[in-house]
């Protein structure tokens, strides 16, 4: 079918609201309302019929992003004190997950709203630079939210999600991270700390760090092109690493060597103003080694397909879809 005129982000959107009601009460589909929408122009039914294919795409992610989205949605909806009424979430409509995944898209992402309450500074889809009281830097990577507290003679951050690149201005009073339940001290030094899961990874650019898994274990100590990553308490062991390599992402590049295709999505995703979904696992654990801009990340997506054979779809800009 041929259109004089593309589709509109509000014809995809009123296509989604109606598939979302008809999943939920099937008999809209043969009522006068949604038979008039379908006959108002030929826009809307192809709007249709891509939501559908969607539908089919995206209905396994969807439920994990339901899941995903439950506990945090929760947590926003008690916050707010209002009263929570029981839904089923078995044969959620997949439309009520793609709203989910536009009103993250937008800003808005309810697992980490009581985060942010915490926090000093966050960042959104995009690396943000930070200047602290003490004339400290930090460079934020995509989501990420940090909370500053600077009393009682010393300098404590804490990470409370994402990674941040720290620059430290030497005043002699102790600069301290904490993530995920270690610590990081700084004994003058530029370096990195991601949280990852129940733990953190650490890498030196320059100088060194001391770094406590948990509370009353020794300290491990660190330098210029190392890093250790801890989980739960317990240290890895301490390997050598390009820190320039790896730190690229402040320059506005990912740089990988032979990791999966699926950890390459999931850091895209950081950049993203929306979400990434991957619908083949057996393809996402192909190996990949390049170099990929951040700014682009659909750019460096197309690239990625056109080497391992896959492609993408994406809907209002917000969601896209990797098959």
């Amino acid at each position: 079918m041929s259109l004089e005129q593309p589709i509109t982000a509000a014809q995809s959107q009123a296509a989604l609201r109606w598939l979302g009601r008809i999943q939920q009460q099937p008999a809209q589909a043969e009522g006068a309302a949604f038979k008039r929408w379908l006959l108002e122009s030929p826009a809307h039914r192809q709007a249709y019929v891509e939501a559908q294919a969607l539908w089919r795409l995206s209905e396994a992610p969807a439920a994990r992003l339901a899941l995903e989205e439950r506990e945090g949605l929760q947590q926003y909806l008690d916050a707010m004190r209002r009263p929570a009424r029981k839904r089923p979430w078995r044969g959620l409509a997949v439309a009520a997950c793609l709203v989910l995944a536009l009103g993250c898209a937008a800003g808005w992402q309810p697992q980490f709203w009581l985060q942010d309450l915490r926090a000093d500074y966050t960042s959104g889809a995009q690396v943000r630079q930070v200047t602290l009281a003490d004339h400290s830097r930090l460079t934020l990577d995509a989501g990420t939210a940090v909370a500053v507290d600077f009393a009682q003679g010393e300098r404590r951050v804490r990470l409370l999600r994402g990674a941040a690149f720290f620059e430290v201005t030497h005043t002699g009073e102790p600069f301290l991270v904490d993530a995920q339940g270690g610590e990081v001290r700084v004994l003058g030094t530029q370096f990195e700390v991601r949280g990852q899961g129940d733990g953190a990874q650490v890498i030196v650019r320059s100088g060194r760090v001391a770094v406590t898994a948990a509370k009353g274990q020794a300290a491990r100590e660190l330098t210029a092109n190392q890093q250790l990553a801890y989980a739960g308490g317990v240290a890895g062991g301490t390997e050598a690493v390009d820190s320039d390599s790896r730190l690229a992402w402040r320059q506005g590049w990912l740089n990988y060597y032979q990791v999966p295709l699926a950890q390459v999505i999931e850091d895209l995703g950081r950049y993203y103003p929306g979400r990434i979904l991957l619908l083949d696992g057996e393809l996402g654990q192909r190996r990949v080694s390049g170099s990929f801009p951040v700014a682009e990340p659909l750019v460096a997506l197309d690239s990625l397909g056109k080497v391992m054979g896959f492609s993408r779809q994406t809907v209002l800009g917000r969601l896209t879809v990797l098959r």
